[in-house]
Order: structure tokens, then C-alpha cells, then sequence
């Protein structure tokens, strides 16, 4: 009898690593419900209060490029687990503090390290290890799992409601690090260095990316024969185009939305479990758009991107014109939707671009510093959309910001032309 091949473990890790972006993100994206709450309870202002998670990105970021480099060097289990650890922990403790400095000590940093230790930098770096000509793909179920984290946010809504603010946060700690941390120490391993034909699959469909293997076609075989460092990287025109479009889409527009969307929606009088259920609807609009990464590899990443970005606009410009002092549901229904099909479309692609490019022995690292360019913008655009609400009263000015960041993006991809490497 003919043995069946076994599966390819590829799959096996990458599904987990998909498990790791549900629940690692979702600790990080509670903070859009328990924001209105947290200012309710202590009577702070919106920008003030909003920092704390403009320094939990911030301190992401950061910890991004070293995040990357360990993961170069180290086994993956025993890093990720270590941060699910701390990650759990840090939004645990949280129930305990009382005062401003506390959120930005606990949620802020400790918090942070923690998903900088899981998050996608990591992730990415030993999923792409083991997809050589699916990274479009790939990319798009690791933004999917972050789309998901959002579809959490009626699940927080209800454990606020049901056990309060502080028991949710407990209960949310708790459940995540007990999921992640058997996960990691079961399964996440770093690809095999040797050449190998993974069972089941082909060497022309799939296999772990070793130095010196073949490149797909059309590729520069100068550039695709460099041995890519951060700082050969930081030498090309690419990696700074792409890390710019990633301080704006993967992080100004898409941490504004985030952090502030389901406040912003009260503000138009939305109940809380509402306003977390459309939110929750741009979380799954999100996962949808995700799909873009898999487009990508087949259309070209310029080709997804930018019509990504510009439905992003269209839909931010389509809700500025349509708030009025009682906006119909359909309206929120339908930029929740929009944009979330956009927002979620155009990182993979990006992503993908950078990998495309700079993947080698020391990605890790790479993708920690563009990561660390998104996350600077995700704190810019946090903070900052609190602080001018405070002084104007309204989310006006900011929303104007992100229509026209977003077609700024659409120009900044179609220059670094990844294309035509």
C-alpha cells in the first residue's frame, strides 16, 4: 500500500501563528472598549488617557528590531512563550491600577514587550522561513488573525458589563497566556536549513527558503542574490518607501481607527454594545480584505495596494460626508465595511513587497525596523487623535488626515515600484 504523505509542517506553523495574532492582538486592541470606560471611571481627558496606548505602540516598536534579531538567533518556542507570559501578565495587572502612570507602566511597557515578543515581527520571520512563493498568502492569514483580534472587541464589551472592567482584564490575561504558551512549546519551530522536498508538496509549489535557492521568476538576479542586511536594507530607496507606507497604513490610519472608533461612534450615539458590534463588523470586513494578500501574489503588490488605499479614503470621505447629528446606522455600517476591506487588503501586500525584497538569513531584523516605523505612526495617530479632541471638540481634522494619508500611501507605493525588482 502507498504511504500518504505527511502534512506539511509549513501549514502546522503558520496556523499557529495565525492563533498567536487572534489572541496576542486582541490584548493590545482592548483598549478601543475599555477606553470610553476608563474615562468614565477616573474623569481623565481623552488624550492623556489615549497615550498609554500611542506607548504601548511606541515601546512595540521599539522592541520590534530586537524582537526580530532573537528569533534570528534563538528557538522560537522559547521566545514566543516567554512573551505570552508577560503579555498575559501585563494586561492582568492592569485591573490593579488606578492611576494614569500605572496604564502607561503596565499596558504601556510591560504589556508591550510582551506582544513584541509574539507579534508579527517574530511570527513573520519564522513563517516566511518556511514559504518560499506564497508570502502574499501567507502574510494575509497573519493579518487575518490580527482582523479577528478585532471581532473581540463585543466579547470585551461583554465582560465589562457583566464582571466590570477590572475582572475582564483578569480574565482576558489569563485565558490568552493559557492557549498561547502550550501552542508555542508544541509546535513553532524554525524551518529546516537543509534542502528538503517537504512531503506533499513539490519543489516547484512549496519549501523552506535556504541561501542560494532559486528565485521566483522575473527576479533581479543581482538584487535576489544579495545577502540582505538592516543595514544593506537601509541603503535602497525600497526599504524606506515601504517603511514610510508602513508609519502611515500600518500605523496612523489604521491605530487612529482602531484606537478611537468605538468612542467616536458613541459620540454619535451609538450604545456601548452597538458601537462594539460595528466595530466588530470592521474586524470581519478586515479578515475579508485580507484576501488581498493572496491577490497579490498573483497581481503584483502594487496592483492590490493601491486601489486598497484609495477605497480606504473613499470610505473615510464617504463618513465625513455623511455624519449628522443622528447618523444613520447604514452609514457607520457601510464605512465599517468599506474600510475595513481596505485597511485590511493593503498591509499583506506591503508586507509581502518588504519579504519579497529583503528576505534573508537576517529578515528578522529588517521586518523589526519597518515595524518600528509603523508603530511610530500608530502612536503619532493614537495620540494625536485624542489631544485635537480634546482641543476641538471633535474627530474632524483627524479624519481629514487619514483620507489624504491614505492617498499619499497610493503614491508612495507605486515610487518604490517593487515590481520592477
Amino acid at each position: 500500500m502507498k504511504q500518504r504523505p505527511a502534512p506539511y509542517y509549513g501549514w502546522i506553523v503558520l496556523g499557529v501563528a495565525f492563533t498567536i495574532m487572534v489572541l496576542g492582538y486582541a490584548i493590545r486592541n482592548t483598549f478601543s472598549v475599555f477606553y470610553p470606560t476608563i474615562v468614565e471611571e477616573f474623569g481623565w481627558g481623552r488624550g492623556g488617557t489615549a497615550l498609554m496606548f500611542s506607548i504601548t505602540i511606541l515601546v512595540y516598536g521599539f522592541m520590534a528590531p530586537l524582537a526580530g534579531n532573537l528569533v534570528d538567533r534563538f528557538q522560537p518556542r522559547v521566545m514566543l512563550s516567554a512573551g505570552a507570559a508577560v503579555v498575559g501578565a501585563g494586561i492582568a495587572l492592569c485591573s490593579l491600577a488606578s492611576t494614569q502612570w500605572q496604564f502607561y507602566l503596565l499596558y504601556g511597557v510591560m504589556t508591550a514587550i510582551g506582544l513584541s515578543m509574539i507579534g508579527v515581527t517574530p511570527l513573520s520571520a519564522v513563517t516566511t522561513n518556511w514559504f518560499a512563493t506564497r508570502r502574499g498568502l501567507m502574510f494575509g492569514i497573519l493579518a487575518a488573525g490580527f482582523g479577528l483580534s478585532l471581532i473581540s472587541a463585543p466579547i470585551n464589551q461583554l465582560l465589562i458589563s457583566s464582571f466590570g472592567w477590572r475582572s475582564a482584564y483578569v480574565i482576558i490575561g489569563a485565558f490568552c497566556s493559557a492557549v498561547i504558551i502550550p501552542l508555542c512549546l508544541l509546535f513553532m519551530r524554525h524551518a529546516p536549513q537543509q534542502q528538503v522536498q517537504p512531503g506533499g508538496l513539490t519543489r516547484d509549489t512549496e519549501r523552506p527558503v535556504v541561501s542560494g535557492t532559486q528565485q521566483p521568476a522575473g527576479f533581479s538576479r543581482r538584487w535576489g542574490e544579495t545577502d540582505w542586511t538592516l543595514h544593506r536594507a537601509l541603503r535602497t530607496h525600497q526599504f524606506w518607501l515601504l517603511t514610510a507606507i508602513a508609519f502611515i497604513v500600518m500605523g496612523f490610519t489604521e491605530q487612529i481607527v482602531i484606537a478611537h472608533q468605538v468612542y467616536f461612534l458613541r459620540d454619535l450615539g451609538c450604545q456601548p454594545m452597538t458601537a462594539a458590534s460595528i466595530y466588530g463588523v470592521f474586524g470581519i470586513a478586515f479578515v475579508v480584505g485580507n484576501a488581498g494578500g493572496l491577490l497579490s501574489d498573483r497581481l503584483g503588490r502594487e496592483r492590490v495596494f493601491i486601489p486598497a488605499v484609495l477605497l480606504m479614503a473613499a470610505a473615510m470621505s464617504f463618513l465625513l460626508f455623511g455624519i449628522k447629528d443622528s447618523t444613520p446606522l447604514w452609514i457607520l455600517l457601510t464605512f465599517a465595511i468599506c474600510f475595513g476591506l481596505g485597511q485590511g487588503a493593503a498591509p499583506p501586500a506591503c508586507m509581502a513587497a518588504m519579504a519579497d525584497l529583503f528576505h534573508g538569513r537576517r529578515y528578522g531584523s529588517i521586518q523589526g525596523a519597518m515595524i518600528l516605523g509603523s508603530a511610530s505612526g500608530g502612536a503619532l495617530g493614537a495620540w494625536l487623535a485624542g489631544a485635537l479632541h480634546d482641543l476641538t471638540g471633535s474627530y474632524f481634522t483627524v479624519l481629514v488626515a487619514v483620507v489624504l494619508s491614505s492617498v499619499l500611501s497610493a503614491v508612495l507605493m507605486w515610487l518604490a515600484a517593487p515590481r520592477k525588482v
